[in-house]
């Protein structure tokens, strides 16, 4: 589902990358330079943890149908044999394939299949983080040039209004984004938020019952679901505040040098910084280190009354 709305809205994604090629193509000097690397760099720790993440929570996964021990598995008695555990649940499916000693190659297949799921479904993630994070760069090459502004130099009026002409741009490459991935982050915080609850109270009856497989399964699901629910805030919350210090920088210039005619352009971008564009689920939940807070408060809030409900 994620795949089809990243190629309903690629359009969306091929402007703002058309003009991430523009901006590279039109560095000034070293410092721009060295923040666009810096945001380049971010991006790719970003991919290097997803990935890690996931690939080793795979691994893990993969190892646990071996790590059980056969006192701990059910007895099929109408065969009277063990019934063997696989990466993905799927013993209802494969019990009727009757392939001797094919139980470890089904479990490298489904290895496999879940690597690939995790890097398609990362993959798309780090497709729209690169390009926020180029963004916010961005913003930071233009709080630099609002601060420093020269307005002693030649063509005060023209620069300036260079400079108003990339906030409104990078604005709109912002909104452009935000429509793109509106759908897309409402979809994985629902499922995101129902899972935390789900594989948590499985989490919490694993360790009553001392259930040492079921427990590190558990703790590996949380584990890469609680990075990517992190990531997509840390990301959302850095934007905002990057476009919201516009404003501030803005008041921190040399501002009352200016032309009279200018000064006056400065109150409307101060107050389009205060109401910056933001990632929304749904065009109505920020994506945001407030809203990543709030569901694990909820999320450790139901667990709590759940917990209370299965103890004796």
């Amino acid at each position: 589902m994620k795949m089809i709305c990243f190629r309903i809205y690629a359009s969306n994604f091929t402007k703002n990358y058309s003009s991430a090629l523009n901006d590279y193509f039109m560095i000034e000097n070293e410092e721009q330079r060295a923040i666009m690397h810096r945001h380049a760099l971010i991006g790719r720790t970003l991919l290097c943890s997803l990935i890690s993440v996931s690939y080793f929570d795979c691994g893990i996964y993969g190892l646990v149908p071996f790590l059980g021990s056969n006192d701990f598995n059910q007895t099929n008695i109408t065969s009277e044999g063990i019934i063997l555990e696989y990466t993905i649940p799927s013993r209802c499916a494969l019990k009727y394939l009757n392939a001797p000693n094919m139980h470890k190659i089904y479990c490298f297949v489904e290895l496999l299949a879940m690597l690939v799921a995790s890097t398609s479904n990362y993959g798309n993630d780090i497709l729209f983080l690169h390009v926020a994070l180029h963004i916010c760069g961005q913003v930071k090459i233009l709080k630099s040039k609002l601060i420093n502004f020269d307005v002693a130099g030649p063509r005060v009026y023209d620069r300036f209004y260079m400079l108003i002409q990339k906030h409104s741009h990078l604005l709109k490459m912002t909104k452009i984004l935000a429509n793109a991935i509106s759908l897309i982050l409402l979809m994985q915080l629902f499922v995101s938020s129902i899972l935390l609850c789900i594989i948590g109270f499985q989490f919490i009856l694993a360790l009553k019952v001392n259930d040492i497989t079921m427990t590190l399964k558990s703790f590996m699901v949380l584990n890469v679901f609680l990075t990517q629910i992190t990531i997509y805030s840390f990301v959302g919350d850095y934007l905002k505040s990057q476009i919201e210090e516009v404003g501030t920088f803005i008041y921190q210039s040399i501002w009352y040098d200016l032309p009279g005619t200018l000064t006056k352009n400065l109150t409307f971008i101060i107050m389009r910084a205060q109401s910056p564009v933001q990632f929304q689920a749904g065009n109505f939940i920020v994506v945001n280190l407030m809203t990543y807070t709030n569901i694990l408060k909820t999320s450790a809030s139901y667990l709590s009354v759940l917990r209370v409900m299965v103890e004796p």
